[in-house]
């Protein structure tokens, strides 16, 4: 697919989205990007459609989707409409992944502050003895 040179450059896509130029190419050798419009003198341009599609993928990826579920999305999502249940359905199983893990994360964390209070309660028995013993 050729073009003129509307659009962004790699350049300037990874200063839009945040992401380096190697890891564009990589979402586009992965299958995440579909192959992107080429000036005449084989230059990538990327769209907005583009733009937004890496920033959901970078959600995603945030959220700890694995690139193999993300290629599965985005094969589906290139596929069409047809595809809309199987997208839903892999959402909020990843949805549902999500909240176990934010789960978890917040047991971890009450762990933590749990902790945390042990050693402040600590130090603040031994500071109160010290003072004692200089005020003797």
């Amino acid at each position: 697919m050729s073009t003129d040179d509307a659009g962004l450059t790699v350049a300037q896509m990874a200063q839009t989205t945040g992401v380096t130029a190697h890891t564009l190419r990589y979402y586009e050798r992965a299958g995440l990007l579909r192959p992107v419009a080429r000036t005449t003198g084989k230059q990538r341009r990327y769209r907005d459609t583009d733009v937004e599609w890496v920033a959901f993928l970078l959600r995603l990826r945030q959220t700890g989707m694995p690139i193999a579920q993300m290629r599965e999305y985005a094969d589906l999502r290139h596929r069409g409409d047809a595809t809309t249940h199987s997208r839903l359905a892999l959402l909020e199983a990843h949805q549902r992944a999500l909240h176990e893990r934010v789960t978890e994360l917040r047991a971890h964390e009450r762990a933590l502050d749990e902790k945390i209070g042990v050693y402040r309660r600590a130090l603040d028995a031994t500071d109160r003895n010290d003072e004692g013993r200089q005020d003797s």
